[in-house]
C-alpha cells in the first residue's frame, strides 16, 4: 500500500513509519520545506514538501496514494490561543481530507487525542461514548483537536471520506520530545519534581499507538473513533513508576489542590508580564487535580491494540533518550 503521512516526522511520526515499513508498505512524508527531519534520515522513503494551508499542493502530493494518515498538528499549550493553531489543526485538516477524498484515496486514518472525549476515574473511566470535557480549561489545543475530529465525522457522513479517527492517550516512548514525556522522564530522572498532585491520566506505548494506527488501515469502521490508551495512573505512580525505571527519585508527597491553583496562577500571571512560557501553566494546573482515565476496551477489540507494561514503554523512552543525548545541558 502506497500512504502518505502528514507530520511524519515527530514524536508519533517517527515511530509511525518505522512500524509501517516493517509493513512492507511504500511511503510519502509530507513534511514543511526547509524543516530539517534528523528522524527520518536514511529511511527508504519517499519526502514531499509541502503546506497544510496550501491544498493544491497536499493535492498533488497525494496523487498515487492508496491511503492517508493524518498526524500533523500544531500541539502548543502556551499561549493558551493560537490563530495558527486553529488554521493548522482545522482548516490544515479540512485541507487534508479534502485532498484525499479529491484525489480517491481508499482510506483515511485522523490522529486525534483521548482528550476529545470525557474522562473518568478508574473504576469508571471515559469511552468514546462521552461528550467532550476538556473545553472547560481553554486551551486551542484540545478545542482545535476536538473540532477537527468533528470536522472528520461530519465528511464522513455528507461526503463519503473513507476516514476512521484514532485517539491516542499520554504516549511514551522512543523519539520523546524534550517537551513533552522526555521532559517529564527527565524531571523524575534527575530529581527535580518535588510533589505530586492528585490527579492522573491515561498512558500508553507510543509503539502500541503506531501498531494500531497501522492495523486501521484495515481493520476498524469507517466514521468510528478509538481510545488508544493502557495503564490509568495517578501523578504517584506514574512518577515512581519512571523514578524505578530510571534510578530517580520520586516526589515524596501529595500537593494541597488550594497550593497547585495559587502557584499555577501566579507563574501565568508572571510569564504574561515577562512573555515567556511558565514550566506549568494554571489550566494545566487544574488538569493536574482530576482523573483523566479512559478505556481502551474498544481498541483492543477492533484494532487489536496492544497492551505493553509502561514501565517497558519509560525504559523504551529513556534508552533513547540516553543515545541521543536528549537531555537538557546541566546547571
Amino acid at each position: 500500500m502506497k500512504i502518505i503521512i502528514t507530520g511524519a516526522d515527530g514524536f508519533v511520526g517517527s515511530n509511525l513509519v518505522r512500524e509501517l515499513l516493517s509493513r512492507g508498505h511504500s511511503l510519502i512524508a509530507f513534511v514543511e520545506e526547509g524543516r530539517p527531519t534528523p528522524t527520518l534520515e536514511g529511511l527508504p522513503i519517499e519526502k514531499s514538501y509541502g503546506n497544510l494551508l496550501d491544498p493544491a499542493g497536499l493535492r498533488r502530493a497525494m496523487r498515487g496514494c492508496d491511503a492517508l494518515i493524518h498526524v500533523a498538528a500544531v500541539i502548543t499549550i502556551w499561549p493558551y490561543r493560537s490563530s495558527i493553531q486553529q488554521r493548522v489543526n482545522i482548516e490544515g485538516t479540512r485541507h487534508a481530507m479534502e485532498a484525499a477524498l479529491a484525489e480517491g484515496l481508499k482510506r483515511v486514518v485522523h490522529v486525534g487525542t483521548a482528550n476529545s472525549f470525557g474522562f473518568g476515574g478508574k473504576a469508571d473511566p471515559g469511552d468514546e461514548t462521552r461528550p467532550y470535557q476538556c473545553g472547560k480549561y481553554g486551551l486551542d489545543y484540545m478545542d482545535t483537536k476536538y473540532a477537527a475530529q468533528q470536522l472528520v465525522l461530519s465528511m464522513v457522513k455528507e461526503k463519503g471520506l473513507p476516514a476512521l479517527v484514532v485517539n491516542p492517550a499520554f504516549m511514551i516512548g522512543p523519539f520523546a520530545s524534550p517537551k513533552g514525556t522526555g521532559l517529564i522522564i527527565e524531571a523524575v530522572y534527575r530529581d527535580k519534581i518535588k510533589g505530586y498532585t492528585r490527579g492522573g491520566r491515561c498512558y500508553v506505548s507510543v509503539k502500541d499507538v503506531c501498531v494500531a494506527i497501522a492495523n486501521a488501515l484495515e481493520m476498524g469502521t469507517v466514521g468510528e473513533c478509538y481510545i488508544l490508551g493502557n495503564e490509568n495512573l495517578s501523578y504517584k505512580e506514574i512518577f515512581t513508576a519512571i523514578a524505578e525505571v530510571t534510578g530517580g527519585k520520586p516526589p515524596a508527597g501529595q500537593l494541597p489542590g488550594f497550593l497547585v491553583k495559587s502557584y499555577t496562577w501566579l507563574a501565568t500571571m508572571w510569564a504574561r508580564l515577562r512573555g515567556k512560557q511558565p514550566l506549568v501553566s494554571y489550566p494545566m494546573g487544574l488538569m493536574s487535580l482530576e482523573e483523566h482515565y479512559y478505556s481502551p476496551a474498544k481498541a483492543r477489540r477492533e484494532l487489536q491494540l496492544p497492551q505493553t507494561p509502561i514501565k517497558i514503554a519509560i525504559q523504551e523512552a529513556f534508552d533513547w533518550m540516553k543515545q541521543h543525548d536528549a537531555f537538557s545541558p546541566q546547571k
